[in-house]
């Protein structure tokens, strides 16, 4: 029972998370997504740039770090975890919200994302894999 009621409380908290409006402007104190990064990928190729302004400016970065988990997994961790080849997957998974991938917390859907954007944004999480 207890179970199902921190799921339905994440569940609350995660459909807030999806619901930003684009009024809205980021607290003063935020960081860049260029800010978070560590050495190994404290700047981004132009390739991946318009992923990572994508990130930056949508609310994934209430639930997601480049170097650690918070609600979801880190960006790293994402990135170690697929490939290439999983892109199509991954930016699906962004639109469409998903649960198990990482355990029980659901992620929340983002259906106004364009499927174009979401794999931008999914090259540049899948860049910041370590070699």
């Amino acid at each position: 029972m207890i179970k199902v009621i921190l799921v339905a409380i994440c569940m609350a908290m995660l459909s807030a998370c999806g619901n930003k409006k684009e009024t809205e402007k980021p607290a003063e104190d935020s960081m860049s997504v260029k800010e978070m990064n560590t050495e190994d990928v404290a700047t981004i190729a132009p390739e991946f740039q318009k992923g990572a302004d994508l990130i930056e400016n949508g609310d994934c970065l209430a639930c997601h770090k480049v170097d650690e988990k918070v609600v979801g997994p880190s960006y790293k961790d994402v990135a170690n975890k697929y490939a290439i080849a999983d892109t199509d997957m991954l930016a699906k998974t962004i639109i469409n919200g998903g649960v198990g991938h990482w355990g029980e917390i659901p992620m929340t859907a983002h259906p106004d994302l364009k499927l174009e954007d979401a794999r931008e944004m999914v090259k540049y999480i899948l860049s910041l894999r370590v070699k």
